[in-house]
């Protein structure tokens, strides 16, 4: 029986996990978790898993769920300090990081400061000091695995061969739901448009990262640390069907790919089961019935964030946490209807240009450097 606890649990990748877990009552069981401020799931949660730990937004939310629910025997704790609980509640084996944002880097840094196996899906925290995450996990012995669709796909592939004969990997991204649309019809775009994608059902902020394409670029810089590779090694490629979520090319110009239904579930299981492999829910791929798959090159030119975010990779040092902050508050923007959908990019390049690029940080500067880069951005909107 592995014990979960769960860093964002009402969300798009913690809905399935409880699938996951509802589904394989002898194998999984879920000790504690963070909600934010969704108090209707939370209280259904708390009422089918029963954890003993909970974390939320703040105490009004907090007060909120107590009221609902019948067993007061439970914990439950407000912010960063409630997330930082969760990440290192005693009573469990794995922590599954599901928390979308900057928020998620401390909570990341206490699991792996308390040796927990840990479920990645939050890629900021990689974003912002994937230099420093993975050191420290390598120094404490933790494996992080990959919960991202893409990532898990790359880390399946890289599965019983050698590192060092890698020659690339190719992240796929589906285009978003913008892919035959011109610039010019993106002037206008509104938040509900851009949070509609066509393949993945997922949260306000994520779906419009996949729809300007940034969402790709933070996946080339979290592949980056995860996989130990240049940055030069990895592309990004169109395939809007998203049946291969990723693939890897050797240096023998062979080309290993997962494949299966657009559907986290499997991805998330991997993670929770690795190395063994386990029956899901999830339906099978019927390649007759998909009949082709087809594959383009990303327009730089449409999708600005793309090209930003890669380079800003390449610059490293502290230009992917700039970045990063800044996106997270055009976005934020974006969603309240204060800026247009190209502003966005716009945001994100003048905040790269105005600060400095430091080399080297701790957790603390990095954490300064991303609240000074969306003051800067918020001084844009």
């Amino acid at each position: 029986m592995k014990k979960i606890a769960v860093l964002g649990s009402t969300g798009s990748i913690g809905k399935s996990l409880a699938d996951i877990v509802r589904n394989n009552p002898d194998k999984f069981k879920i000790t504690a978790l963070s909600s934010h401020n969704n108090v209707e799931e939370a209280v259904k949660q708390i009422k089918e898993f029963k954890p003993k730990l909970v974390s939320v937004a703040d105490d009004n939310v907090r007060l909120k769920i107590l009221k609902q629910i019948p067993n007061k025997n439970i914990e439950i704790l407000i912010g960063l300090d409630g997330l930082k609980a969760v990440a290192s509640y005693d009573d469990s084996d794995m922590v599954v990081s599901a928390v979308v944002g900057s928020i998620g880097l401390l909570p990341l840094m206490e699991a792996i400061k308390n040796k927990k196996a840990i479920a990645l899906a939050n890629k900021e925290a990689l974003v912002m000091a994937g230099d420093i995450v993975m050191a420290e996990a390598k120094k404490k012995g933790i494996k992080i695995i990959p919960v991202d669709s893409e990532h898990s796909a790359i880390f399946q592939c890289l599965n019983g061969q050698d590192i060092s004969n890698i020659k690339s990997v190719i992240i796929t991204a589906s285009g978003g739901p913008f892919r035959n649309k011109t610039r010019q019809e993106l002037v206008n775009i509104t938040p509900d448009e851009a949070a509609r994608h066509p393949r993945w059902n997922m949260g306000k902020k994520i779906s419009v990262d996949s729809a300007t394409l940034m969402n790709k670029g933070l996946e080339v810089i979290e592949a980056k640390w995860l996989f130990n590779l240049d940055i030069n090694q990895i592309k990004v490629i169109i395939h809007p069907q998203s049946i291969i979520h990723s693939m890897v090319e050797y240096i023998d110009n062979s080309i290993i790919a997962q494949m299966s239904a657009p559907d986290m579930r499997i991805a998330i299981q991997y993670a929770l089961t690795y190395p063994k492999r386990f029956k899901t829910s999830v339906p099978a791929l019927d390649l007759i019935q998909t009949k082709s798959l087809t594959f383009e090159e990303p327009d730089f030119k449409k999708f600005p964030c793309l090209d930003i975010a890669i380079k800003a990779g390449k610059k490293g040092g502290s230009a992917p946490a700039i970045l990063n902050a800044a996106n997270e508050t055009a976005v934020s923007a974006f969603l309240q209807n204060k800026i247009k959908f190209l502003d966005i990019a716009d945001i994100v390049k003048k905040v790269l240009d105005k600060m400095d690029v430091v080399s080297k940080y701790t957790i603390e500067e990095i954490i300064e450097i991303d609240r000074k880069a969306r003051e800067i951005a918020f001084g844009y909107l």
